[in-house]
């Protein structure tokens, strides 16, 4: 299996590769979870985009977010796995790429996440501790988690 990590500047993206990533973000946010919000939020142009292909299907994305557009921290949103590449450990995976990502393009710093309350465990295999109480997003439990640099 050929696998592509691709990590781009809103500026840098393909056409093609947007619509990629918008028809998956789309495709698990709002029909899969059966939410409907705003998914384009004006922080997509701000941010990096890390997508990896296998087999030049997108099987999973996430976007890195600059500190101060949606925290005082970095952050990592948008995660999302492909369903056919799904249980088999890839969404750490993507998880690891991105915390890797964050550091390449931001520097050694804390990242903090709106993680869906029932992925708790998920997150924290790969460092991120919750913060706050739960709250409600788009119609989802959600709570703060971060990842403290040390």
């Amino acid at each position: 299996m050929e696998i592509n990590i691709i990590i781009k500047a809103f500026k840098e993206l393909t056409i093609e590769e947007l619509y990629t990533l918008l028809k998956l973000r789309n495709e698990v946010f709002v029909v899969e979870q059966n939410c409907v919000y705003l998914d384009t939020d004006d922080k997509d142009q701000s941010s990096f985009h890390l997508m990896v292909f296998k087999d030049n299907l997108l099987a999973g994305y996430t976007r890195l977010v600059p500190a101060g557009l949606s925290y005082p921290e970095v952050s990592i949103g948008r995660v999302v796995t492909a369903a056919q590449f799904r249980g088999n450990g890839f969404g750490k995976q993507l998880m690891e790429l991105a915390i890797e990502g964050c550091y390449e393009k931001f520097g050694k710093v804390d990242i903090r996440i709106s993680a869906q309350h029932h992925l708790i465990k998920f997150y924290g295999c790969v460092g991120f501790v919750t913060v706050g109480d739960m709250y409600m997003e788009d119609g989802i439990p959600h709570i703060g988690m971060l990842k403290r640099y040390l």
